[in-house]
């Protein structure tokens, strides 16, 4: 490890220990000092929930005009689905379903931040010149050798979430040593790709669903306190989720209660950021465990 990297991430461990990160956000200070909510919005014709699928520009600026009226401090907007077995979508597709709406949703939202959700680097980067704040990808910048060095120089922050395999075969990967130690010691090298390259705004992410089975998804949750030592912010995704409805033998538009009660105990462990369907849920969920804090 060279010098500067170590620097690095002594800054960066300083900053856990003060319990605040702060990131950059198009030259303003973002403080994550208490949990936040990033809304989901997929532009997609098949992500798992059905509810949460938008098919035109007018419908994603309303679902984004809602999301910031109940309280969302970011908007997550993807227009590949990660489900297993989703439809291969072509790059142009991607970048023809995400660049209009990041454009429309600068336009009638300028204060707001956005993220892409892509694992494509020229995604990011053509998304980040229409106006996003934030890149999320879903690889950890495995299915693009491009990504790191791109999110690297636009610097913006960056959502590295676990996975193996691809979205496709993510599945077939569910084997490790030892999980929770396993996804830690992922976290610590792939951050050290990106603080290499001086890219110190990073967020990490579990990836619940993403090549584990049910019963690994729980015994990661139950342990989220520990990717705290890796030493940066944890996002984590369970809104309405397998793990939650294939438990309970319901439905994704049925998860919600279950949603709610996984956003507290990940809320109790450490999690900084809840990437959810239901914002207005989320954000109470927040204020009542902020509650218990005093």
């Amino acid at each position: 490890m060279n010098s500067q990297t170590t620097t690095l991430t002594k800054v960066i461990k300083e900053s856990l220990n003060s319990s605040k990160f702060t990131f950059n956000i198009k030259g303003k200070l973002w403080e994550l000092n208490e949990p936040k909510v990033m809304g989901i919005i997929n532009a997609t014709p098949d992500s798992f929930y059905a509810q949460s699928r938008t098919s035109t520009k007018s419908q994603v600026v309303a679902k984004a005009g809602q999301m910031l009226n109940e309280g969302a401090d970011l908007l997550d907007i993807g227009g590949f689905s990660t489900r297993p077995n989703a439809e291969q979508v072509s790059e142009s597709e991607e970048l023809n379903r995400v660049i209009p709406l990041v454009e429309a949703l600068v336009s009638e939202y300028p204060e707001a931040l956005i993220s892409v959700d892509t694992f494509r680097a020229k995604v990011a980067w053509e998304a980040v010149q229409a106006g996003a704040s934030l890149v999320n990808d879903v690889s950890g910048g495995q299915a693009d050798e491009a990504m790191f060095s791109t999110v690297a120089r636009l610097k913006v922050p960056y959502i590295l979430m676990h996975m193996q395999g691809t979205p496709t075969t993510m599945m077939q990967h569910t084997h490790y040593q030892h999980l929770v130690n396993d996804i830690a010691l992922y976290f610590s090298q792939r951050t050290q790709a990106l603080l290499a390259l001086g890219h110190t705004d990073i967020i990490i992410d579990p990836g619940f669903g993403f090549s584990k089975t049910l019963e690994q998804n729980y015994t990661l949750l139950n342990s989220l306190n520990h990717l705290q030592k890796v030493g940066f912010p944890v996002l984590i995704g369970v809104s309405r989720k397998s793990m939650i409805y294939k438990l309970l033998k319901t439905t994704p538009e049925m998860a919600l209660n279950g949603t709610n009660m996984l956003n507290f105990a990940a809320l109790e462990r450490g999690a900084s950021i809840l990437r959810v369907h239901d914002v207005k849920e989320a954000k109470e969920t927040i204020t009542l465990f902020n509650a218990l804090q005093h």
